[in-house]
């Protein structure tokens, strides 16, 4: 019995099959919700909502641990290959879909519950603004790896894995108390 290596391409492709499952069944399930427009929509969407965020804040955690492994494994090895194919897979199948569900939701909810008034609702946008900005810059730096062009250090990467931390508990801090 062979066993099936996770970069093969027949087990990426099985990959992107289930993630596509997912997101359709996510976007199904959604325009279900509105068509339904059950009482309690709002939950229903922040639920979805705290879904989206939880699955894109787990790749922006992981992501820059990634590279730290990844800018010790040497360019061309089989190690490289594999961080290759983890990160370009975390990215593209799972942080930039939950990125994209999180605003869509976290505008949704913005405009329909608190009319896009209140000063914590403009800087959480302003931080989830800044957490996108960092998403853009791990996914330029999936790029820089794929060519093997990565000019920074592990050290770079462990202060770049702090990032996401210091916004989301902004973002949170923002959210439950709602200080101004």
């Amino acid at each position: 019995m062979t066993m099936e290596k996770q970069t093969d391409r027949r087990a990426g492709a099985y990959a992107r099959r289930r993630a596509h499952f997912a997101l359709v069944f996510f976007a199904l399930m959604a325009v279900g919700l509105f068509a339904w427009n059950p009482d309690n929509l709002y939950l229903w969407i922040k639920a979805l909502h705290i879904i989206a965020v939880i699955s894109w804040m787990a790749g922006l955690f992981y992501m820059p641990r990634l590279f730290i492994y990844h800018t010790d494994a040497e360019p061309g090895s089989v190690q490289s290959e594999t961080f290759k194919v983890m990160e370009r897979r975390l990215l593209r199948l799972i942080m930039t879909p939950a990125m994209m569900l999180t605003w869509i939701f976290g505008l949704y909810l913005a405009w329909s519950v608190y009319g896009f008034q209140g000063g914590w609702l403009h800087a959480k946008i302003g931080l989830v603004a800044l957490l996108t900005a960092i998403h853009m810059f791990f996914s330029s730096a999936v790029g820089a790896f794929e060519r093997d062009e990565n000019r920074r250090s592990a050290r770079y990467w462990r202060f770049m894995n702090e990032a996401p931390t210091v916004l989301m508990i902004a973002i949170v801090i923002l959210v439950v108390v709602k200080p101004f």
